[in-house]
């Protein structure tokens, strides 16, 4: 049983018993003890111990000098090389690595970020809709058939179930001494435990978000020992079922955050567009911590141009707002003009003196949905020319670089792709901000796919389908739906917050739909799953989506009295020599103005280079070509351009059709 006590700090109740299969190191943290207990990869109502609140996604500098150059002092980073072991089942891994006096001399070395998989160790696995683990052991999510059937040892004692240890030594920089430090992992698969200096920080699920957990009462002068252990599966394996090639390990960036003095802890910009779209009202919320004695807040707002068109000053506290301050003739954000305004906050001390600087970009735009179902954005129907993108490289998996989303960002500009749906998790943090300045509405897809847990062999059959209604699963995906609102709630570019993909539906289902209309009036909900089972689709998803529906099926649906408008979540299957027929799609826009259009299954190919045992050569390989069997094998080529964004022949058909209709 895990609780949370009043004062923040979790404690864990073991039985004696059992002591022995756990792997556990002690600490005390607000007047509690912490265990690091390895049964919580078997436990779905375990998963996030220690982490930090999740939170707005905004850069601290500590002067408008860094602003300017665009480098923060209060940030170190930790990619590069980290020491590495790789066991093939949590038995087979060292105990005690992370101790500061383990020896690690034998250890290997690993780039961070990078997959597991990709540099050599554990097995290249592509596969769809099954789980990883089908027609080999049989597993079955816990409490899904009842409350008693709990499965433990499920994964902490699987045999399938590898481990990564990864070590890092590092000094801490003068700069960050006398002060708290926080450690952000971007992205890790699946589950992962944290030390520092051989005591116990956390545990973190949820692949896809930043996972945060403070150092500070751990650090120590000089070198520190940071230890990660990383395991390939937990119980998030089971919502974490998407359509690509599984992967583990620490695959995005990681870095340690100086806190400052007071720290801004999160900022919420509420950018409101009058009806007749002259007028922006802002609103602004600031979440600080610290010694806020004396502290003030300067909020100064820049337009698109760069003029500054308001420069306010506020006493500091733990909530500090600026509310309603109204701007005329604004000008708004849209796909062909992205008209950015810049908000900068500036902290001050008691002695006046800067000691923190956030920078953050924010849009002035109107998204509304009439009770005709027609959805306008600044008043003008809203045409989505989209496509789902994995993130992917044809050497890093999903560790792709800035220059690939910047080519990607290329490619729509050239090809009228107005459009992206993050297909099926949050992606990496600049991808928003890129969205923002390119002009391309998106589609914001929460971490869930179950897809497995209810659909087999192409069949609807839920019967032990997560999360559903079960209690046990409700506040994982809650957690999940948080960090996804919580750290990208201030991107213009995002339009709809999308539930996750695949998952079937129910009670958790609906809680999540909940939970972001509660939180964001500006934005639309979505959700495809209840086109499975239309019991909860008057409480779940602001859209009627669908995939692959027939342009016919699609006519019928909108032409008798539809209770919400269209939106086609993945169309236009580009596999193979597909993406015929496009034009009874968009012609729909010309019939329906209850028509959104959709995004097109898919952008890019997930296939990896690799060399040819024959010739030397590289050669580029799909699903099924790494000995992983049982495979979707080029299941996973379903994109317009291939995995080196090369475009392929199919990209002709829809530059010229989105070209057609790309408005506003």
């Amino acid at each position: 049983m895990l609780n949370l006590t009043t004062d923040n700090a979790y404690y864990v109740t073991i039985n004696i018993e059992n002591v022995y299969r756990l792997k556990t190191c002690l600490l005390i943290l607000g007047g509690a003890t912490m265990i690091a207990n390895l049964e919580w990869l078997d436990d779905p109502t375990v998963f996030r111990v220690g982490k930090l609140p999740a939170h707005s996604d905004h850069t601290v500098y500590r002067s408008a000098a860094e602003v300017a150059q665009k480098s923060s002092s209060l940030i170190k980073s930790l990619d590069g090389t980290w020491q590495f072991n790789f066991a093939n089942t949590p038995a087979e891994r060292l105990l005690n690595f992370e101790k500061l006096d383990f020896d690690t001399d034998q250890f290997d070395d690993i780039k961070v970020p990078g997959h597991i998989e990709l540099q050599n160790y554990g097995q290249i696995q592509y596969i769809n809709t099954l789980y990883p683990w089908e027609g080999k052991t049989y597993r079955r999510p816990p409490y899904a058939l009842g409350p008693d059937n709990t499965y433990p040892g499920i994964f902490s004692e699987a045999e399938d179930n590898t481990v990564g240890q990864y070590v890092k030594i590092f000094t801490l920089p003068d700069n960050f001494a006398d002060q708290d430090v926080h450690i952000e992992f971007d992205g890790v698969e699946k589950a992962m435990y944290v030390w520092l200096n051989g005591q116990f920080v956390g545990y973190s699920e949820d692949s896809f978000s930043r996972a945060e957990f403070d150092l500070t009462p751990y650090l120590q002068p000089g070198e520190n020992k940071l230890a990660v252990e990383v395991f390939k599966y937990s119980t998030a394996a089971f919502i974490e079922d998407q359509d690509m090639f599984r992967f583990s390990g620490i695959f995005r960036s990681v870095r340690l955050i100086a806190i400052p003095a007071v720290d801004v802890v999160d900022i919420h910009i509420k950018p409101v567009v009058s009806a007749d779209l002259q007028q922006g009202d802002l609103s602004v919320a600031l979440t600080l911590a610290g010694d806020l004695a004396g502290a003030r807040a300067q909020f100064v707002v820049n337009n698109p141009q760069g003029a500054v068109v308001l420069d306010k000053s506020v006493d500091a506290d733990t909530t500090t707002t600026l509310a309603h301050e109204v701007f005329d003739d604004i000008q708004l954000w849209s796909h062909k003009h992205p008209h950015l305004y810049t908000l900068t906050v500036t902290i001050f001390d008691a002695k006046q003196q800067v000691i923190a600087v956030i920078p953050y970009d924010f849009g002035f735009r109107r998204l509304v949905m009439n009770d005709q179902n027609q959805v306008t954005l600044n008043n003008v129907p809203l045409h989505l020319n989209g496509v789902n993108r994995h993130e992917w490289s044809p050497t890093g998996g999903r560790n792709v670089s800035l220059a690939d989303m910047e080519a990607d960002i290329q490619i729509f500009k050239e090809n009228n792709i107005n459009a992206v749906r993050t297909s099926h998790y949050p992606n990496q943090v600049a991808w928003y901000g890129m969205c923002d300045e390119a002009g391309i509405y998106m589609m914001a897809e929460t971490n869930l796919e179950s897809h497995g847990s209810w659909q087999k062999m192409g069949a609807v059959e839920p019967s032990y389908n997560v999360p559903g209604s079960i209690p046990e699963w409700l506040d994982v995906v809650m957690d999940r739906a948080k960090s996804n609102f919580e750290q990208f709630k201030n991107h213009p570019s995002i339009l709809f917050w999308s539930l996750g993909n695949e998952s079937y539906t129910g009670d958790n289902i609906a809680a999540m739909d909940a939970y972001f209309k509660s939180v964001d009036d500006s934005r639309l909900t979505h959700y495809e799953g209840v086109f499975q089972n239309r019991v909860d689709e008057d409480r779940i998803s602001d859209v009627e989506s669908r995939m692959y529906a027939h342009p016919k099926e699609i006519a019928e649906y909108l032409a008798n009295n539809p209770k919400k408008p269209y939106l086609n979540c993945e169309y236009m299957h580009s596999m193979g020599n597909s993406v015929g027929g496009f034009d009874e799609y968009v012609k729909l826009f010309d019939e329906f103005d209850t028509y959104l259009g959709g995004f097109i299954w898919d952008y890019i190919d997930q296939a990896l280079y690799v060399t040819d045992e024959v010739t030397g050569e590289q050669v580029i390989r799909y699903g099924g070509d790494f000995d992983e069997r049982h495979s979707d094998y080029e299941f996973s080529g379903n994109g317009i351009v291939f995995a080196t964004r090369q475009p392929k022949p199919a990209m002709q058909e829809v530059s010229y059709y989105y070209g057609r209709y790309d408005n506003e």
